[in-house]
């Protein structure tokens, strides 16, 4: 018994409590004492970026203004570190960006005390939405000491960049510029289109990929659709009912009279019944150019848009006539 309370005597001399204390304690000044510690130990922070850093020079102007800490990391890439002992702030964000972008820096690196999430969402942002080679860091710093030995920094990272946000982010961008990129088609289709019949006069630009008006049957629609390198026109057969056989139904009425169809039209189309869904579709589509090529969209919008009144003459009586 005496043994083991020795044992636990021992134990408790040699395990003490971690304190956490007022950075301003340990660094009362933050560019003489904290910026200038930071510049000779630029190790601690690097082993919590997982970055190897080299300080290049202390307070380097930009303009009227002087970052921190400008390095180098291992491929010789410009890294700026923003120092804020205190709550962040939109100042040192606005800071932040233009050290970044006049030292044309890839990483940016900003140490405050007190991080407000409304700029660690602006750094996951960035990350999301910058190229994959910029990368930006929110760094909580804090002081801390075990019993009387001196103080020590903690670096916590709160916000850095992640390969799945920047993949993310990039999907996004494509998407975007995939919209827009619909949007000016429409525009100009459109345009083009009041030229040659009263058919979607009453139909706005759309972002997606596709754009209809309804066939007389609801869940019918005559579309129009755009594809990276392709574009054609559509009859959608969706309707709601009896789990997809009217669908089928009215599909295989219409299959009846492909060859008279096809005649009328004067070229072959395509039948698609698309066995195991619930819609069907019959479409023409044309490999003369697509959304990914501006210098087609004349060519192309002109041939849509000759399809689009064919199909609609041709297949609007037979629909009409359709009974299921």
């Amino acid at each position: 018994m005496k043994a083991a309370s020795t044992n636990m005597s021992n134990s408790d001399k040699t395990i003490a409590s971690l304190e956490v204390v007022p950075i301003r304690q340990a660094f009362p000044n933050e560019a003489r004492h904290f910026t200038t510690w930071l510049e000779t130990n630029i190790n601690a922070l690097s082993d919590r970026i997982n970055m190897t850093l080299t300080v290049i020079e202390r307070e380097k102007a930009v303009g009227s203004f002087n970052v921190d800490l400008l390095c180098e990391d291992d491929e010789g890439d410009r890294v700026i570190i923003e120092n804020q002992l205190e709550r962040s702030d939109h100042s040192h964000l606005g800071q932040l960006l233009t050290y970044l972008v006049n030292l044309e820096a890839k990483t940016a690196v900003w140490i405050m005390t007190e991080p407000r999430p409304e700029h660690q969402k602006v750094i996951n942002w960035l990350n999301e939405n910058t190229p994959a080679d910029t990368a930006f860091y929110l760094v909580k710093a804090e002081a801390i000491r075990i019993a009387d030995s001196p103080y020590a920094p903690l670096f916590t990272v709160m916000a850095g960049p992640d390969r799945q946000a920047k993949e993310v982010g990039d999907k996004k961008k494509e998407w975007a510029d995939r919209q827009y990129a619909n949007l000016e088609f429409w525009k100009s289709l459109l345009e083009r289109s009041k030229q040659k019949t009263k058919l979607f006069t009453a139909i706005s630009p759309s972002r997606e990929y596709w754009l209809g008006i309804g066939a007389g049957i609801t869940g019918l629609a005559f579309t129009y659709v755009i594809l990276r390198e392709q574009g054609g026109v559509e009859l959608y057969i969706d309707s709601t009912k009896d789990q997809g056989l009217k669908n089928k139904q009215i599909f295989d009425r219409l299959f009846e009279q492909k060859v008279e169809i096809e005649q009328e039209f004067g070229d072959t189309i395509d039948w698609e019944r698309l066995e195991g869904k619930r819609a069907c579709r019959i479409r023409k589509r044309y490999d003369i150019g697509g959304l990914a090529d501006p210098d087609s969209w004349s060519t192309l919008q002109d041939q849509m848009i000759e399809t689009m009144i064919k199909f609609e003459r041709i297949f609007r009586p037979r629909l009409n006539n359709i009974n299921v």
